[in-house]
């Protein structure tokens, strides 16, 4: 049973449980903010932050991500290109740790979210306890995608000794960083109550 059923509202800023009177414009009593069942327009505003996710993500992994330059030379690498150049240098760890914050994570969170919206909107046959997993998994593993940046911005800032060594930031880093943010916009604009709204024909022990 859901809470809507009961009659109870959550508000999206506080979590304060209020009793909701339909067809009123009705505020929360503890912060003010105004109460909706569910949050307006989720699924466009999702889809629309996703899809723009995904036209970054193109130039995020064909662009150069940064330039390593010693003696005043240096090659443009992207993100995969580094992953291969740190495999060549048996960096294995950190290049799987690359691999799996750069490539593995941005990608999962794009197909996952892509799967709730169209599972939600479908009502695919896929169980509530299934998509609300992948909606946490998706959530814990958001935090993860801004390495590849941290650790570029903190090289940037620490290797500058003139013509004999530096680094710079590529466009890709760019096109990286809103991908990251763009995914992470996404994962907090979707509503997860709207997974229980598709679920009247499920188990409801699942």
């Amino acid at each position: 049973m859901r809470a809507l059923d009961a009659g109870i509202l959550v508000c999206g800023e506080c979590h304060q449980l209020s009793r909701w009177a339909p067809g009123t414009r009705q505020h929360c009593r503890r912060c003010g903010a105004l109460l909706h069942p569910r949050r307006p327009n989720s699924i466009a505003r999702t889809w629309a932050l996703l899809l723009a996710a995904a036209l970054l993500y193109i130039p995020a992994n064909l662009l150069p991500i940064m330039t390593v330059s010693l003696f005043g030379q240096g090659t443009p690498a992207t993100i995969m290109e580094g992953v291969m150049e740190l495999i060549h240098a048996q960096m294995l760890p950190i290049a799987l740790v690359v691999f799996l914050a750069s490539i593995l994570v941005p990608t999962f969170k794009l197909v996952g979210i892509a799967l709730l919206l169209y599972s939600v909107q479908r009502h695919q046959p896929l169980s509530a306890r299934q998509r609300i997993l992948m909606f946490r998994f998706i959530e814990w593993i958001g935090r993860w995608s801004m390495l590849d940046i941290f650790v570029i911005a903190i090289l940037v800032a620490l290797v500058s000794f003139g013509n004999l060594a530096s680094i710079e930031a590529g466009a890709g880093a760019l096109a990286f960083s809103g991908v990251v943010v763009l995914t992470m916009l996404a994962a907090i604009t979707f509503d997860p109550r709207l997974i229980w709204d598709n679920t009247d024909a499920e188990d409801p022990h699942e």
